[in-house]
């Protein structure tokens, strides 16, 4: 305790922090006035963890018990050493590790094709009962987009496809082209609202099947089939290409082979939109825990390590519009609605998964709220020209599209 001790003194300037070690004896840590939590930790490890890497030792301590919240909840714990993080920076400990994990930044995300689907399967091939407890019922799995701080996550979720709908300018009978497709959702009303036919490729055997059942139910196969396929072995031609959600697991060893693809496949007079979670400032390192057990082979660029490859393959960035905050308020309804079916999660899996996937969405939420994690949705094209030349026809598409979904719900 002595070494944390050193490091919880510095570190805490806002709020306040009392450890119970597990001989029982109380450590008070206190700033400026703030939020207050009290943590016990149940073992005589997990100090020394907490100072030599505390994301997975935090992590690992909450999901197998041996470090428990007594006063607030671990999104509280969290929040307060975030905020002082914000403040104060990384410790010496912790920035050594960030730059030994920059040495191995690139072995960490090499994923070839084969590599890349088992990544995939680690988180997108659990159960589809366990999303459908804390998605929205269109099974959007990214940052959605709220309009009003009042906006509920469904009706969030259909403003974010119907916003990327107005970024790709979509006419009826073009080709669309969906990199990471998830569940369909972004396909099919992609085909429904534009008249487009939509191909998606994802490398979820679960997603696929769900996708493929809800083009059928919807009367859409026609217009739109899903396959699982890399994206690295999709041809053809399309005249719009969207990714959501799909670009932090590409790796940063692939990220030429995935534009100069974007570019291969786009039509001459093409657009294309990636939405992809970024960092609002300089390239890092993937966390730890969130690379154990969360995202194996994920990482989260800055847009300095993406637009400079984007320049590399030939496309024209058009727009790029940063909506971090509203991932923030996505994850924190996702995190209640969590917490709201606690016991049917644990039905499926057991009490140190939902622990686990309870320190993911309040982490996660964090980071968006204060150590500079962002969205950025970026727009390309081969020329410039493709898109107006100011920025209100995003706008004007969204209100049509509306309108037009307004018009069919009263005809059915």
């Amino acid at each position: 305790m002595l070494v944390l001790k050193s490091i919880l003194r510095n570190m805490v300037r806002v709020g306040t922090l009392t450890v119970i070690d597990a001989k029982g004896t109380k450590y008070v840590f206190s700033g400026v006035n703030g939020p207050a939590v009290t943590i016990r930790l149940n073992d005589h490890k997990i100090p020394w963890g907490l100072v030599l890497m505390p994301s997975l030792a935090a992590g690992e301590g909450y999901m197998d018990g041996r470090l428990t919240v007594e006063n607030g909840t671990i999104y509280d714990f969290l929040a307060l050493m975030s905020q002082n993080m914000e403040i104060g920076g990384l410790n010496r400990v912790q920035a050594i590790w960030e730059i030994t994990g920059r040495l191995f930044k690139r072995f960490q995300q090499f994923n070839p094709a084969d590599r890349a689907k088992k990544n995939v399967a680690h988180h997108y091939d659990l159960s589809n009962d366990l999303y459908d407890l804390f998605l929205d019922t269109d099974k959007q799995y990214s940052c959605a987009y709220f309009v009003s701080p009042k906006t509920d996550l469904e009706t969030a979720q259909e403003h974010k496809k119907r916003h990327l709908a107005a970024k790709l300018l979509i006419s009826p009978g073009q080709r669309i082209l969906d990199i990471g497709s998830g569940w369909g959702g972004m396909g099919l009303y992609l085909a429904k609202k534009t008249g487009a036919s939509v191909t998606g490729v994802t490398l979820s055997e679960e997603q696929l099947q769900v996708s493929k059942e809800r083009a059928d139910e919807e009367g859409l196969s026609g217009k739109v089939a899903f396959h699982l396929r890399d994206y690295r072995a999709q041809t053809g031609t399309f005249d719009r290409i969207v990714s959501v959600g799909m670009f932090e697991h590409v790796g940063i060893g692939f990220y030429t082979q995935y534009f100069g693809k974007i570019k291969e496949l786009l039509a001459d007079n093409g657009i294309a939109v990636v939405h992809t979670i970024g960092r609002s400032g300089p390239p890092s390192v993937t966390d730890p825990w969130i690379r154990k057990y969360i995202f194996p082979g994920g990482y989260i660029p800055s847009l300095s390590e993406v637009t400079p490859v984007i320049e590399r393959s030939g496309l024209v960035i058009t727009d790029i519009e940063f909506i971090g905050p509203h991932y923030a308020q996505t994850l924190r309804a996702w995190r209640r609605r969590f917490r709201a079916n606690w016991n049917k999660v644990r039905d499926i899996y057991d009490e140190r998964f939902c622990r686990m996937w309870e320190f993911y969405l309040a982490s996660s939420e964090i980071a968006f709220r204060h150590l500079g994690l962002t969205v950025f949705q970026i727009q390309m094209a081969h020329r410039q020209m493709e898109v107006p030349t100011t920025r209100d026809y995003i706008m004007r598409l969204e209100k049509e599209i509306g309108e037009s979904a307004d018009k069919k719900s009263r005809a059915a």
